[in-house]
C-alpha cells in the first residue's frame, strides 16, 4: 500500500492513526486488463485506490468511447455522480492492464472524514486539485493547439505514453489518432 500513503501525503499530512482507520477498511482487488470495475448507469458506492496499475475513465458518445482521465499508481478512481450526487453516473471506468487496486465504500469514507479530519481535509485538498487539473485542460482544449496539448502530456506524464494505447491517449487530447501520429512523427524530425 506504499504508492497509495505516499500519494496522500503528497496532498495532505494525514495522521499515522487516520491512515489506519482507513486502510483497515480497504478490500484489496485484482483486476485483469481490460475489466470494466465502474459502468455507466449503474450506481457503485466504491472509491478504488490504485497501488499497482492504471485506469481509464471514459464517456460514450455516439457509439464512440471519449477518455476522460486517466489513474495510475496512488490516485483513486470512482464514478463522479455515485460519489457526490448519490445516483448512477455516465461514465465507466475500466483497468488498461493488471491492476491492484484497494475499495472502500463512500459511506465508510465519509464517516472517516467525520471522525479524523486530516482525512476529510486531504479529500478536500485533493478535490480541489483535481478540480483546477480539470479546469486547465478544459482550458487547453479551447486555446492550445493539438500539438501544445501533447507536448504538454509528454512533459506532464511521459509514462502515460508508454502504458497506454495511443487510441486513448489520442481520444484524451481531444483529436483524431490520425493527427497524433502525425504530430508525433513531427516531432522525431
Amino acid at each position: 500500500m506504499e504508492n497509495i500513503i505516499r500519494k496522500i501525503r503528497t496532498y495532505y499530512p494525514v495522521s499515522d492513526e487516520a491512515l489506519e482507520a482507513l486502510v483497515c477498511l480497504f478490500e484489496r482487488r485484482v483486476f485483469p486488463a481490460k475489466t470494466t470495475i465502474i459502468h455507466a448507469g449503474k450506481l457503485d458506492r466504491k472509491v478504488y485506490f490504485i497501488e499497482k496499475g492504471i485506469t481509464r475513465s471514459y464517456v460514450l458518445h455516439n457509439g464512440k468511447q471519449i477518455t476522460t482521465w486517466f489513474s495510475q499508481e496512488g490516485d483513486a478512481a470512482c464514478g463522479s455522480w455515485d460519489l457526490y450526487r448519490h445516483t448512477a453516473g455516465f461514465e465507466y471506468v475500466e483497468t488498461l492492464e493488471e491492476t491492484t487496486a484497494y475499495s472502500i465504500s463512500v459511506e465508510q469514507l465519509d464517516e472517516l472524514y467525520r471522525s479524523y479530519i486530516d482525512l476529510a481535509n486531504w479529500m478536500r485538498v485533493l478535490q480541489q486539485e483535481n478540480f483546477l487539473h480539470l479546469q486547465d485542460m478544459h482550458i487547453r482544449r479551447l486555446n492550445w493547439s493539438a500539438q501544445e496539448r501533447y507536448e504538454h502530456l509528454t512533459q506532464e506524464c511521459p509514462e502515460l505514453l508508454q502504458r497506454v494505447n495511443l487510441g486513448y491517449i489520442a481520444s484524451f487530447l481531444g483529436i483524431t489518432p490520425q493527427s497524433l501520429s502525425r504530430i508525433r512523427a513531427n516531432k522525431l524530425f
